[in-house]
Parts: C-alpha cells; sequence; structure tokens
C-alpha cells in the first residue's frame, strides 16, 4: 500500500516502465474470431455464463443464510443413486 506508492524510488510510482504496455494485453486473446457475428455471439455467452455463476453463489448465500448450510445435509438422500 503506503511504501509501494510513497516515493519515486519505488518501482510501483515509476510509471515511465510501463508506458509500452497495454492494459490486459498478455499476448494472447480468448474470445477472437473474424466473423463479428460469431464473435458478438460469443461474447454473449460468456455474459451469459458469468450471470448464471453470480445467481448460484447468490443463491447459496441465501441458503445458507436460511438453512445454516450451503451444502446441504447428504445424510437426507437415502434414495440417491449416486450413492
Amino acid at each position: 500500500g503506503y511504501c509501494e506508492l510513497s516515493g519515486p524510488q519505488t518501482r510501483a510510482a515509476n510509471t515511465a516502465d510501463y508506458a509500452d504496455i497495454v492494459p490486459g494485453d498478455y499476448g494472447f486473446k480468448v474470445l477472437t474470431s473474424s466473423n463479428p457475428q460469431q464473435l458478438t455471439s460469443k461474447l454473449n455467452a460468456e455474459i451469459a455464463n458469468g450471470r448464471l455463476a453470480m445467481m448460484a453463489c447468490l443463491g447459496m448465500l441465501f441458503q445458507d443464510g436460511l438453512t445454516g448450510s450451503a451444502w446441504g445435509d447428504w445424510a437426507l438422500f437415502t434414495a440417491s443413486p449416486l450413492r
């Protein structure tokens, strides 16, 4: 925190070292396509997956708040075909 940004002698405060770097450029792209329609479809699918994951986390927090256990009691599932 403060020690990193407190003076010009630290590397974090010397932004000239990072002048030629584009933020988020790691040398490869995950969602690429030459077709703009396909790229839009991939980006929309990624946004939908992120929203689904957020709702799943919210559901676990809500269940934990109501029941005290986010995972449930597996001893109650005696008729499960997975046992």
